[in-house]
């Protein structure tokens, strides 16, 4: 009888632990003040389209003058496109498609990239936005050299919307995107030029090298959430021109480029900039309407 009380004790003891345990689990600390971080919100896009689908046959004959004439196994061949090498088609695909005509060559690419943030302080939306920026930037079309996460930036082009631009720029790009564009021969990464502009100013809009309406590289309205065409023309081997132009848009967290270029059969000849212009907008449009879909 003479324990009974110390077994009582030990069990009040035991029970008050448990309590204090609880309390501790249930998150009454000496830290239930402290902020609480709410991750960022992640991207619209969670795959990619398959990029050779992408562009209806339709299309494509536009695009690629003569191949409709083509033998059918020849025919089958170019509008098949050719899928651009990538480790993981839910962040970064591509394909491109090449004919041959009598008095010219076309060649479309096209590439998907959607982008992820790995910082939950940064949303993908964000991320993708400092990915377009880097590009625009390197198109020659950036004025600001350390623009703010919401600050404005002028293009510099009269009539053209300004857009804010993050200026996040931790994380590098995808250097994936950088090969895919050095491989392909109508890429806008050459750095000869005509007009002796490189990539950054392109010497776009020059009218030695192309019809004097052509418009040079400029930031354009009303697709996705921020775009921009970059029009460069380039010497093909010693002789002939090539014209590339490439029109970059982000919607949400995915970047799509789309890169249209010609080079004429003969020397005097001189690819249509308005032509090659118009048909390389339309058909990213198309491709923004897609995945708004």
């Amino acid at each position: 009888m003479a324990y009974v009380p110390g077994v009582a004790l030990l069990a009040a003891l035991v029970v008050g632990c448990s309590a204090g345990s609880d309390s501790n689990a249930n998150g009454a600390d000496s830290k239930a003040g402290s902020p609480t971080v709410t991750p960022a919100p992640p991207g619209k896009y969670l795959t990619l389209p398959a990029p050779c689908r992408a562009v209806p046959r339709g299309t494509l004959k536009d695009l690629l003058p003569g191949a409709a004439e083509l033998p059918g196994a020849q025919q089958e061949k170019v509008f098949r496109g050719s899928a651009s090498v990538t480790y993981d088609t839910d962040r970064k695909v591509g394909c491109s498609w090449k004919s041959d005509a009598p008095n010219a060559t076309r060649s479309l690419s096209i590439d998907f990239e959607r982008v992820v943030s790995y910082d939950p302080a940064v949303s993908d939306d964000d991320r993708a936005d400092t990915v377009y920026a880097k590009k625009e930037k390197a198109a020659g079309l950036s004025s600001s050299a350390t623009p703010g996460p919401d600050a404005e930036k002028n293009t510099g082009t009269p009539g053209e919307k300004d857009k804010g631009k993050g200026a996040d720029a931790e994380k590098p790009e995808d250097p994936a995107g950088d090969a895919a564009a050095s491989a392909d021969p109508s890429s806008p990464s050459s750095s000869s030029s005509p007009s002796g502009g490189g990539a950054g100013e392109g010497g776009a809009g020059d009218s030695t090298s192309g019809p004097e309406d052509a418009l040079p590289s400029r930031v354009l309205d009303n697709l996705g959430d921020a775009a921009f065409l970059h029009d460069l023309p380039t010497r093909a081997g010693s002789t002939s021109q090539q014209r590339t132009v490439s029109v970059v848009f982000r919607t949400s967290n995915v970047v799509v480029t789309v890169r249209y270029a010609e080079q004429p059969a003969l020397v005097t000849q001189v690819p249509d900039s308005k032509e090659l212009q118009e048909k390389a907008q339309a058909l990213a449009r198309k491709l923004a309407e897609t995945l708004s879909e």
